[in-house]
């Protein structure tokens, strides 16, 4: 064999070991920069594990100002990957502003919507129920939760009805107050939910105790409310900074450090922090993406925290 031929046989395979490298170069960028996807157990059907609350957030009148913002925050959101918006009856105008965003933005088929029925009476829980799909401006809701356990038994009797007819895919119950777990603890193994959302975060882990091992037991779906302890973890950590360790894992700020840490609990489908600012939102965003804690972490997150 000549020079010639020789080099020209150690060029061609040398390209072609190049791009086996570049492809996964390629896919670990793409991975690095798409959020985690936890499944739903109950049908394996995956959401992205940072979603948006609207307490208080969306509780608004729709003047222009606030219809830019809030359409910013909802198209940023649904740019950057997110799909689950949480709501309620009782959050005042949030489920009417969502409904005339979503609507107006084009977005109602690309986010999965979760709303709740905050009453008593089968009559009465219809009524409402309906009064929020008209508000939402939709014919179905992904996901209809029993909010703080109100009648539950009447109103999931109610669900199961709406399930079976198509007008909801999903059903559940919700709590925000650690003191009701052993109710909700109760309904989680007496009934057949697809989802449970409960309060947990650094200053909030009684949910470690049962909930959450429970949901895993039973293939029930868990959605975080209070990521931030009702904002208790902000005061805390106000003008301190990160520890430097916190770059191991992609943390950038306390609200990603925050929500990192309860994203990569097991049990968990999704958090909801709320927020009507788009900087807050894209933070937020950024903790389901890019490397997470491992249980060993976690302990030094929980460790670090207590000792500020």
């Amino acid at each position: 064999m000549t020079r010639r031929k020789a080099t020209r046989l150690i060029g061609v395979s040398a390209a072609g070991l190049c791009l086996p490298v570049r492809a996964l170069r390629a896919q670990a960028k793409a991975e690095s920069s798409t959020m985690l996807t936890p499944a739903i157990p109950s049908t394996g059907e995956k959401l992205p594990v940072i979603g948006l609350g609207t307490w208080q957030a969306f509780d608004v009148d729709l003047t222009s100002d606030n219809r830019r913002q809030l359409g910013d925050v909802l198209s940023l959101f649904v740019k950057l990957g997110g799909r689950v918006i949480d709501t309620s009856p009782m959050y005042g105008r949030a489920e009417d502003v969502i409904g005339a965003l979503t609507t107006a933005l084009g977005i109602q088929d690309k986010i999965f919507l979760a709303t709740k029925v905050w009453t008593r009476g089968k009559k009465d829980g219809i009524k409402s129920m309906e009064r929020s799909m008209a508000l939402l401006r939709v014919k179905r809701i992904d996901l209809m939760q029993v909010h703080n356990l109100v009648d539950v038994q009447t109103q999931l009797t109610t669900l199961r009805e709406w399930k079976a007819q198509g007008r909801i895919r999903y059903l559940g119950v919700t709590q925000y107050e650690a003191g009701a777990f052993a109710d909700v603890e109760r309904i989680m193994r007496s009934e057949k939910l697809d989802f449970v959302q409960i309060n947990y975060s650094l200053m909030e882990r009684e949910a470690e105790e049962r909930v959450l091992p429970l949901a895993r037991e039973r293939g029930i779906a868990v959605i975080v409310n209070r990521p931030f302890g009702g904002g208790d973890l902000f005061n805390r950590t106000r003008s301190k900074p990160l520890p430097d360790w916190a770059a191991e894992f992609d943390c950038h700020s306390w609200a990603q450090f925050f929500l990192k840490w309860i994203v990569t609990n097991p049990a968990v489908t999704c958090a909801i922090p709320a927020t009507n600012k788009p900087g807050h939102l894209e933070d937020n965003i950024q903790a389901g993406i890019g490397r997470f804690p491992d249980e060993k972490m976690r302990h030094r997150m929980v460790e670090f925290v207590s000792s500020l």
